[in-house]
C-alpha cells in the first residue's frame, strides 16, 4: 500500500494527485493508494481519499504503508524517516500557487543530500521512482536528526523575511483595494457632479457602478486569485459580485438607518459602524460565495 499525504496547507495540490492517478491508469502504479488530502479536493476511482485523519488512524496507516509520497513537509518526512520508511518527496511549487514560496524544495534537497529520500521533480517518470524506491537504501534515523531538520526548517522559513506577508497577504490586499474602491467612488463622483454637472443621483449611482466594477476585477485577479478561464463563469462571478454588493448595499443604508433615525446617533459615528460592517461582510462573500473556487 502506498500512502500520499498532501499536508494540512489552504491551498490545492491536485498536481500530485493527477500524476498519480495518470501513473495508475497507465499501469506504472498497481499498489493500492491511500491519500490524506487535507484541503485539496479531489476525486478519484482508483485512490481512497480522505481530508484530515484523527491521528491513530494515520500513525496505522503509515506502519502499513510500504512507501510514503509525501509533499515537503517536515513533519510527515520527519515521522516517516522514524519509521524507517521509504520516501518519495515533491515539492509544493510557488508558480502553480501551492504554496507561498518554494521552501519545501530547499527542504526536500537537504533531506535527498542527506540520503533519506527520493524526490519527485517535474519531467520525472513516477512509476520509475517507484520502481526505485523499493531498492533505495535511505539513511537510518539518527538521534541528532530530529534538531538538524528543526534548524533547517527554521533557517528557511527565518531567511523568508516575506512569511508574515504572505500569511495574511489576502486580507491585506483586500483591504489596500477595499481602500482603492473607496478612491474611485469618490473621485468618480466628484468628476460627475462637479467637474461634467450630473445630476447628485445620478452621479453617485454611475460612481458606485465604477466602484463596484474596481472592486471585482482586482478581488478576482489580485485578492482571491480566481482563475478560472471560462467567459460564462466569469459572468457568473460578476453577476454574484454586484448581487453581493447590492445586499452589503442595503445592510449599510439599514445600519445607518437605525442608528440615525432610531438611536439618535452622530452620522459620523453611524457611517463608520456601517463601513466596518460592509467592510465585513463584504470579504464574507467574496471568500465563501464568489470566489470560493479560487
Amino acid at each position: 500500500m502506498i500512502l500520499v499525504v498532501l499536508g494540512t496547507q489552504d491551498k490545492q495540490f491536485k498536481r500530485l494527485l493527477d500524476d498519480i492517478e495518470d501513473a495508475i491508469k497507465s499501469g506504472k502504479i498497481k499498489e493500492k493508494i491511500v491519500v490524506q488530502a487535507g484541503s485539496t479536493e479531489y476525486k478519484s476511482d482508483y485512490m481512497e481519499i480522505f481530508d484530515l485523519l484523527p491521528t491513530p488512524e494515520f500513525n496505522k496507516l503509515m506502519d502499513k504503508a510500504d512507501l510514503i509520497i509525501t509533499h515537503g513537509g517536515v513533519g510527515t518526512i520527519l515521522s516517516a524517516i522514524k519509521k524507517g520508511k521509504h520516501i518519495i518527496a515533491t515539492p509544493r511549487l510557488s508558480k502553480y500557487g501551492e504554496h507561498h514560496n518554494d521552501h519545501q524544495k530547499q527542504i526536500i534537497d537537504e533531506f535527498k543530500k542527506l540520503g533519506y529520500l527520493l524526490e519527485y521533480d517535474e519531467g520525472d517518470d513516477l512509476g520509475e521512482l517507484i520502481k526505485k524506491s523499493k531498492k533505495f537504501k535511505s539513511k537510518k534515523f539518527e538521534s541528532n536528526t530530529n534538531n538538524m531538520v528543526k534548524l533547517i526548517d527554521n533557517y528557511i522559513e527565518d531567511s523568508d523575511n516575506t512569511a508574515w506577508y504572505h500569511k495574511y497577504k489576502e486580507v491585506i490586499l483586500y483591504l489596500f483595494f477595499g481602500g482603492c474602491t473607496t478612491l474611485v467612488n469618490i473621485i468618480s463622483f466628484m468628476l460627475l457632479f462637479k467637474a461634467i454637472g450630473i445630476n447628485t443621483y445620478v452621479s453617485n449611482v454611475i460612481a458606485w457602478i465604477l466602484s463596484v466594477l474596481f472592486a471585482f476585477i482586482t478581488n478576482k485577479l489580485l485578492v482571491f486569485e480566481s482563475k478560472n478561464k471560462d467567459i460564462k463563469n466569469d459572468v457568473v462571478e460578476l453577476v454574484s459580485f454586484v448581487t453581493c454588493r447590492v445586499i452589503s448595499l442595503f445592510f449599510d443604508m439599514l445600519i445607518m438607518f437605525l442608528m440615525i433615525d432610531i438611536i439618535n446617533c452622530s452620522e459620523l459615528l453611524s457611517k463608520i459602524v456601517a463601513n466596518v460592517f460592509v467592510v465585513i461582510i463584504n470579504y464574507v462573500f467574496s471568500k465563501l460565495i464568489i470566489f470560493k473556487d479560487k
